[in-house]
C-alpha cells in the first residue's frame, strides 16, 4: 500500500527537531515540506513545498485538501514519500487530518516537539494544572464561545485574524490582558504583554505568532450561551415547559412567527423605535427554536449545535456562487442552482409535489403548487390564459349561487381563489403578502370611517350603506389610507 511518512520540524528552532525525524527525512528521498517559510524547513532538502498552493486558493479549506489530494497522487507514484509540516504533525494541522480520514494510503506518523512545549516555558505554566482552553483563531467565536479563559489561541498567523479575535466580542473591558507569543524559541522571541484592545496594532503577526488570553470577564457568544442555559433551566424546573413536546409547541412556533410578519410591517424607516416590537418578537421565534433543541437534546437525538451547523452547511452547498467557482449574472441563475442542488440533497423526492408544505397557509400551499407544476411545463403561457380563467370561475360561481348548491358554491369559491393565485403568480406577486396588505387596508380605513361617524356625533350601526359609503370615499382620500 502507498505510504505517507509525516514529520514535524518542531517550533522553529532546529536544535529541537528529534534524531528521529532526522534520520527519518534522511531515508526517504520523495520530500515535501508544507512550507519552506519555517525556521527548520532548511533541514529537508530537495524538497516539493505548497506555498504556491496558499497563493492560489480561495481559501484554507481549498489549500488543504489541495495539499493532501496532491501527497496521495504523490504517495501511489512513488510508492513511499515523505510530508514535513511546522510544529507537530497532531497540531493544528488540516492537511495532516485530512491524511488520516482517507483510507487509499497508509499515513505513518512520528511524533515532534510542538510550539506549545515552547509557549508552556515562556508562560511558566503547567497547560493541565491551570486548563487551558486550546482554540483556533480561525475558529475562535465557535471554539471559545461560553469560555471565559484561560485560552491560547494559535493560527493567528496575521493582523487581520488578532482583528476578528478582537471584535468577537460586543462589550468586553478593553484593557483586559492577553500575551502575544511571537517566534517562541528563536532569537528573536517576544513576549509581549498588551490588551484586548491594542493585540491587533502591537507586532506584525506571522505564521509564528500566538495569543494567549489568561481571563475574559465576559465569555464570547455569552448572550447566546446565557440564552441556551435559560432553556434547560426552564425545561428543568418550570411545570408548563417540563410538559411540553414538539407537537404541542406547533402552535406557538407559528404564532410567534406572524407576530415577527406583525412587526416587520410595522417597521419605518424613519422611527428607530419600530425595530424594537421586531427584536422582541424575532427573540421570541428564535426561543421556539431553542426550546425545541432542549426536548431534543434531553432525548439524546440532537442539538442546538447540530441545528446550526446543518444550516450553515446546507446554504454554503447551495450558495456556490459565494463559496465556490460556480458563475452567476441574475437571482434567475442562483434560483436555477438552489433548486438544481436542492434536487441533487433529496434524490428520493421524484414525485412533483414532494416536499410541498401542505401545512402552509393556503394561499402559499397554492402559490407553491403551481409553481411546481409550471417547473414540469403545466402553466399558461401569459397572463391572458390566467385572467381569462379567473372571468370563468366567477361566472361558473353566479351559476352555482342560482343553482342553490352550497358545496358546489363552496368549491367554485376555492376555484376562484385558486385562480386568483395563478393570475398573482404571473405577475409576480406573492398572494399572501398582497391579501395582507389588502386587509390592513381595510382595517385602517374602516377604523377611520368609525372616527369620522364619531366625529359627526354618529355610531356607524346606526348609519346606513350610502352614508357609510360616503365616509368611505372620504377616507379614501387620506394619503395614509
Amino acid at each position: 500500500m502507498p505510504r505517507i511518512v509525516v514529520v514535524g520540524l518542531g517550533p522553529g528552532n532546529a536544535s529541537l527537531v528529534t534524531t528521529d525525524t532526522i534520520a527519518t527525512i534522511e531515508s526517504i528521498p520523495h520530500r515535501y515540506v508544507r512550507t519552506a517559510q519555517h525556521p527548520s524547513a532548511h533541514l529537508v532538502s530537495n524538497a516539493t513545498t505548497f506555498d504556491h498552493v496558499y497563493d492560489q486558493a480561495d481559501s484554507f479549506d481549498n489549500v488543504y485538501q489541495t495539499i493532501a489530494d496532491t501527497l496521495i497522487a504523490a504517495a501511489h507514484q512513488h510508492h513511499t514519500i515523505l510530508y514535513a509540516v511546522p510544529g507537530s504533525p497532531l497540531v493544528l494541522e488540516r492537511t495532516v487530518a485530512h491524511l488520516r480520514a482517507q483510507s487509499e494510503v497508509h499515513v505513518e506518523l512520528h511524533a515532534a516537539i510542538s510550539f506549545l512545549d515552547e509557549v508552556w516555558r515562556v508562560l511558566n505554566i503547567d497547560p493541565v494544572e491551570h486548563a487551558v482552553r486550546l482554540i483556533d483563531g480561525h475558529m475562535f467565536t465557535q471554539a471559545a464561545a461560553g469560555h471565559t479563559g484561560p485560552l491560547l489561541v494559535a493560527h493567528t498567523h496575521a493582523n487581520w485574524v488578532l482583528s476578528d479575535i478582537k471584535l468577537s466580542i460586543d462589550d468586553i473591558d478593553p484593557s483586559t490582558e492577553v500575551v502575544l507569543l511571537h517566534h517562541i524559541g528563536l532569537s528573536d522571541e517576544q513576549v509581549v504583554r498588551t490588551t484586548w484592545f491594542e493585540m491587533d496594532r502591537t507586532l506584525q503577526a506571522d505564521h509564528l505568532t500566538s495569543l494567549y488570553i489568561p481571563q475574559l470577564g465576559t465569555p464570547v457568544a455569552a448572550e447566546m450561551v446565557k440564552f441556551h442555559q435559560l432553556a434547560r433551566t426552564l425545561r428543568d424546573q418550570c411545570p408548563w415547559d417540563m410538559e411540553q413536546t414538539h407537537h404541542t409547541l406547533v402552535r406557538y412556533l407559528i404564532e410567534e412567527t406572524y407576530e415577527v410578519v406583525d412587526a416587520i410591517s410595522n417597521l419605518r424607516e424613519d422611527d428607530p423605535s419600530t425595530d424594537d416590537d421586531l427584536i422582541e418578537e424575532l427573540g421570541d421565534l428564535l426561543y421556539q427554536v431553542e426550546f425545541h433543541a432542549a426536548i431534543a437534546e434531553e432525548q439524546g437525538r440532537f442539538t442546538m449545535a447540530d441545528i446550526t451547523r446543518t444550516v450553515h452547511d446546507k446554504l454554503v452547498s447551495r450558495h456556490p456562487h459565494v463559496f465556490g467557482d460556480v458563475q452567476v449574472s441574475s437571482s434567475a441563475d442562483v434560483e436555477a442552482n438552489w433548486d438544481a442542488i436542492k434536487q441533487n440533497e433529496k434524490s428520493h423526492r421524484t414525485g412533483i409535489f414532494d416536499g410541498v408544505v401542505e401545512a402552509a397557509p393556503s394561499l402559499s400551499f397554492a402559490a407553491k403548487v403551481q409553481q411546481r407544476a409550471a417547473k414540469v411545463g403545466f402553466d399558461w403561457p401569459d397572463l391572458s390564459g390566467p385572467v381569462a380563467k379567473l372571468h370563468e370561475e366567477l361566472a361558473e360561481i353566479q351559476e352555482a349561487v342560482a343553482g342553490a348548491d352550497p358545496e358546489s358554491t363552496k368549491t367554485e369559491v376555492g376555484d376562484l381563489l385558486f385562480a386568483v393565485v395563478n393570475v398573482a403568480r404571473h405577475l409576480d406577486v406573492d398572494p399572501e403578502s398582497a391579501l395582507r396588505g389588502a386587509i390592513l387596508k381595510f382595517r385602517k380605513r374602516v377604523e377611520a370611517v368609525e372616527t369620522l361617524a364619531t366625529e359627526q356625533g354618529r355610531s356607524m350601526k346606526s348609519m346606513d350603506l350610502a352614508e357609510l359609503d360616503a365616509l368611505w370615499e372620504v377616507v379614501k382620500q387620506y394619503p395614509t389610507h
